[in-house]
Order: structure tokens, then sequence, then C-alpha cells
């Protein structure tokens, strides 16, 4: 495909931060690039060069004639004066955009349909928005513009896992012809997969250039560590970890990356799992006993809102448990029913003596009272050391870990970044030796190289996690379960993690409440042996479907694996590489249609 922009030997310093550094690349039609780095690194600066908005010290940028380029800053400059109607859609006649089926898709996506519902009808004001209205509006308006270079800074932000799933399927239908293009930065690691056919990474004035999305991005960095010679050890097992989880992860995940199996498997060789599960439930038993914090038919009531309705959750000692629902549908809440803040409206809330709960929510306000210290000690005022993975860590090494190197530990906390606030925040509350953490939406303001940080350091935590997340990514790598909460004030188990409760909210009516499911099995033990009644016909039909769905997963199992020894054997020869290729996403469809069989027969006999 031609190139639609290219930059050449460009540089730009702002201030003493040099930037970009004798920088050259391209951004050629159909081309879907996802842009990572640290924050401060200059990702938002890249995206002004792009635009044109940001001139460059030397070089210079050409684009193609007649290229129209639209960028979603992280600034609101929508007229908080204007209706909904007028910032979306422009003075376009109602015949013109009501008859374009990718106008009408933007609509139902992200603002609540043609109606414009979700966001308080067409014309309502955007004055009194709050932040994430008024980034779905903004966002809604350069995609029904349609311009052929979309610059997307942090599209994410504010929305909601089934709206990240509605874009990332947006772009990769509506974005990938010959004469458009788009470039997003993004934290999301799900979402980078899910989008990007190249990754960017703006590092120390640079831009390194890799195929693929974030797994292969994490494969092809592995490589260069490896041949460079690289000898920041601690960063590059950090690396090897995150390829473990990748190639070790779900089925939908290990089979996106486009990267050669076997330099793969030679990377993770004798790399253990992220985390030992058995020892770090040992451990969380030794330290909260049984007893957790229990909910016992217990409902949460805001205003005329029934958050949960007579539900029953058991926290177990050890338990990682991620809760998925829409924006408003009371994540927030329950989490602070678990903590004991919020107070129900009926049932009880039971909590183990030894239990002591650290919150991390989503507001730094609690930082103020430190503002004037350093870094170090804001840590060390809640103690010098810690215990993490059975050893003794000093708050020293816990910082520098979670990115704040030696120097950075003499800043004072009101110098501090948004992220760098966030990461003190979360450093304070392991300092204090929790053994239940409760994290609402912790990945707000991390770079992806804090986030693995984070990951990492929980690890080796030994206590109850629960995680409220839109992140994909994060609930896959740090939950062994999630639940979600629909609307209809009951707490459902999904087995099949997010895909499920994406299922779940397709297949409900617009605007209509869910219909009551059984309390989960596992939130709810005491109902498991009294839920919905099978008759033995229906348990032995169900057990069947278990059998021949397993036996189906070993055939494509001992498939797959010859595949895969055919593709590393296929080597240059690009035709036999391509047919191998489709064949394994061939094999892959089939598993995912089989662990569904499997699952809800699953749900049956259990």
């Amino acid at each position: 495909m031609a190139n639609l922009l290219a930059a050449e030997c460009i540089s730009l310093a702002l201030g003493t931060s040099q930037l970009i550094d004798d920088v050259s690349f391209g951004v050629g039609g159909g081309d879907r690039i996802g842009v990572v780095g640290r924050n401060g690194g200059g990702k938002s600066t890249v995206m002004r060069v792009l635009q044109g908005d940001q001139p460059v010290d030397s070089g210079r940028v050409t684009r193609v004639g007649g290229l129209t380029i639209g960028l979603l800053s992280q600034e609101d400059r929508i007229p908080p004066q204007s209706t909904v109607r007028e910032a979306v859609l422009g003075d376009r006649p109602e015949h013109q955009w009501a008859g374009d089926p990718r106008v009408r898709d933007v609509l139902d996506g992200l603002l609540g349909g043609v109606s414009l519902g979700g966001v308080g009808g067409p014309d309502a004001l955007v004055g009194p928005m709050s932040g994430g209205e008024r980034r779905r509006v903004a966002l809604a308006r350069l995609l029904v513009d349609d311009p052929g270079l979309l610059l997307l800074d942090e599209p994410t932000n504010h929305l909601d896992v089934e709206g990240v799933q509605w874009l990332a399927d947006h772009l990769v239908q509506r974005r990938s012809r010959g004469d458009n293009a788009f470039v997003a930065i993004t934290h999301d690691r799900w979402f980078l997969d899910a989008i990007a056919t190249m990754t960017w990474e703006v590092i120390d004035g640079k831009i390194e250039q890799y195929e693929g999305g974030y797994a292969a991005y994490i494969l092809a960095k592995n490589e260069r560590a490896r041949v460079a010679a690289v000898t920041e050890e601690r960063r590059s097992n950090l690396l090897r970890k995150e390829l473990a989880w990748l190639r070790r992860g779900p089925p939908a995940r290990t089979s996106k990356p486009k990267f050669r199996i076997d330099a793969a498997n030679e990377l993770i060789k004798g790399e253990p799992e992220p985390r030992d599960g058995v020892e770090l439930m040992r451990f969380a038993t030794t330290r909260l006993g049984k007893d957790v914090v229990d909910l016992i038919d217990a409902s949460v009531t805001l205003g005329d809102r029934r958050i949960i309705d007579r539900q029953t959750w058991r926290l177990a000692p050890g338990e990682r448990t991620g809760i998925v629902g829409v924006n408003g549908a009371g994540k927030s809440t329950l989490l602070r029913a678990l903590e004991g803040t919020q107070e129900l409206s009926a049932g009880k809330r039971k909590q183990g003596s030894t239990v002591q709960i650290a919150f991390l929510s989503q507001e730094v306000r609690e930082l103020e009272q430190v503002a004037g210290m350093r870094v170090i000690d804001a840590v060390t005022q809640v103690k010098s050391f810690t215990m993490l993975d059975g050893k003794e860590v000093s708050a020293s090494t816990l910082a520098k870990r979670l990115g704040f190197s030696g120097p950075r530990q003499q800043t004072r906390v009101s110098d501090l970044s948004g992220g760098e606030r966030r990461r003190l925040q979360f450093l304070r509350l392991l300092m204090a030796e929790p053994n239940v953490l409760l994290l609402d939406e912790p990945t707000n303001d991390l770079d992806i190289e804090t986030l693995t940080s984070l990951e990492d350091v929980l690890d080796g935590w030994a206590g109850s996690l629960v995680v409220v997340s839109h992140d994909r990514y994060l609930l896959e790598r740090m939950c062994d379960r999630q639940i979600a909460l629909l609307g209809d004030g009951r707490i459902r188990d999904l087995p099949g993690g997010v895909e499920q409760y994406l299922e779940l909210r397709h297949a409900a009516p617009a605007g209509a409440r869910p219909e009551p499911d059984p309390a989960p099995r596992a939130a709810e033990p005491e109902t498991a042996a009294g839920g919905a009644a099978y008759g033995p016909a229906q348990l032995r039909a169900a057990r069947k479907d278990m059998a021949r769905a397993e036996r189906g997963l070993a055939r494509l199992a001992e498939r797959e694996e010859k595949l895969h020894t055919q593709l590393v054997a296929a080597g240059a020869d690009h035709a036999e590489a391509t047919r191998l290729d489709a064949a394994l996403r061939q094999v892959h469809a089939e598993r995912a249609g089989l662990e569904e069989q499997w699952m809800a027969a699953a749900e049956i006999v259990e």
C-alpha cells in the first residue's frame, strides 16, 4: 500500500527533553498501528506531529495530497453549549446520516442508538455531561467524520468492556481499506492485540517498530533483548514471564500472535507459571483463616436502584476475582459493600477476625496529606519493610519494582504525574501488609510497563484479591474467576470469562432487564444443591456432550501440534506458511466451539 504519511529523519526537543531523535517512519493505507510507551515518553507529541499541529526541529513530514486527518486528543475540545446532535452530526441532513449504515453503527455502538438515549438524547447539552460521556461524544464525532488518517489518543478511556469490544470491531472492519489508516495510543493490551497489525514503542527518543499486536511485540522485544545481550536482568525476566503467560493463556489469546512457535517456546523454556496458586492459597489461608468476608442474603440499594438483591458471596482465602459490568452497574458499590463502608439494605456482612482490608479507590485524594513529602518518605511512613513472595522486601526495593528509580524516590509527591500518584497509592497500600485487596480500576493512568510490574508484584502477594476493571487483559492475567453485574440485582459467575459476559449482554434485549439467573454456585455455595433441577435424562445427555467435546478437543490438540511442527518446517515458504496459518485458525475456531459446548454441559452436570 502507498504511504499516506512519511516522516524522514525528524527530531524534536521540548525544553530539556529530546522526545524524538532522528526518527523515520511511514503510515501506509490499511495500516492499523498501536502506540505504546512510558507515561511522559512522547507518545502524544508524536500524534501531534502526525496531525501537523506540532512542528519538528529538523527533518520533514510529508502527507499525500488531499489526506484528511482527525485526532482524538485527551483534551476536551467540544464547545459546552453544543447539543449532542450538533457535536456528533454537525449540519448533516437527517436523510443523509440516517441512511448511512456506518454512521448508524457509530451511534448505536457509542451513544445508545439513533435516539442517542445513552447520553440523554440528541438535544442534551454537552457542557453538563461527565468526562466519560463527553469522551464518547468526541469519539463518535470523529468516527462519523471518517478522516483518511485517524489518530486516537487513549480511545478506550471511559469505555466499558462492551464499548471497547465494539470499538475494536469497528476499527478492524471499517478502517482496513487502502485509502485509510489509524494510529492509536493505548495501554489496553487486549485492545492492542485486537486492532494492531503493527506496534510502535516510543522509547528514549526513538520509535521501535514491531509487526503485530501486544503478544507479537512481547516476543520481538524478547528476541531483541536476547540478541543485544541486554543486561537489565529484572526487566528481561518480566518480559519472559509475560510471554509465558501469553503462550499459556486462553485459546483466544494464543491464537492471535503470528510469531514463530519454536522461538517462543525456546524463550519460555523452564519459565515457571506466573504464580504458584497452591502455595499462595496455603499462605493466604495461614494469614486469613477460613473466613474472609461473607455477604449473606445481602441487598444494596442506592436511591430507587437495587444494586444487588438477596445475594450471597463468600470471599475465600486466596480468591482472585474480577468484576465486570457496564458503567453504573454498581461495581464500585459492591466493592464498598465487601469493604464494609457501604451499608446493606438487607442481609448481613461477616468479616474474619484476622482480615486486613486495603481499598484502592479511583481517587488519589488520600495522597493530599503527604503532598509535601518525598516519595520514599511517603512510603516508609506506612512501613519500611514488608513481606512479599515469602521474603522481606524494603520500601525502596518495592518502590523500584513499581517504577520509582532511586532519584525519582526523592521527588515531592505534589510533583508526581497522575500515573505516578496511582503507583504510589498502590505502593502505600501494599506496605501496610493487607491480606485482602480491593482494587477499583487499578489501570487508570498506568502505562503498559507499569501494569506488567504491578501484575508481577501481585503474583507473589498472598491474599484475597477483588478487582473492578474494564481491562480484559488484566482480568485474565490477575484473576482466576470473573463475575458480572448485569443490572438485574444478581451476581453472575462467568465460567467463560469476558466472552461469556459479552454474549449475555448481546442476548439481552436493548433496555430490558435480564431475566434473573440462579445465583452462581461459587458465589452462593449453600444454593448449589438446591439450584435448577435437572432430570436423569438431561444429566445423562449432558455427560455424553461433555465426553464428546473432550474427545474432540483431544483430536484438535494433536492436529494443532502437527500444524505447529509443519509451520516451523515451512521456513521461508510463504505460500505454505499461509496455508498452514489458515488451517491453524480453523482449528482454533473449532476448539472454541467445542469449549463452549463443554462449558454448557458442565453447568448442567455440576
